[in-house]
């Protein structure tokens, strides 16, 4: 997939006094809706994926609520745990953005 400059432009981020931290965007709450779902689909609990990470299921049920941000290196690995790759995600979430815009 090509991408132009105009791709990574900051996408029409609702702001209101002070801009929002990614977290709390629209966007997130779809990498996080995208990543709870995979694991769904992979049939992997949170428990499963906790003791695969060496974290606690708390842990993972932070990230699933977005009250613990993940970077790309923590996602791709998490991904690989059922099967997706960092790729495959993106695609799907650009595909999850294009119908909420």
């Amino acid at each position: 997939m090509d991408y132009s400059a105009v791709d990574f432009n900051v996408r029409h981020m609702k702001r209101k006094r002070q801009p929002e931290k990614s977290i709390y965007t629209d966007e997130y709450a779809i990498v996080l809706s995208l990543l709870k779902e995979s694991r769904r689909n992979s049939g992997v609990t949170q428990i499963d994926l906790a003791d695969r990470l060496g974290q606690t299921q708390s842990f993972v049920s932070k990230i699933e609520r977005g009250d613990r941000r993940l970077d790309i290196v923590q996602l791709r690995t998490i991904l690989l745990e059922f099967g997706v790759t960092l790729p495959d995600f993106v695609i799907q979430l650009e595909s999850e953005i294009a119908k909420q815009t």
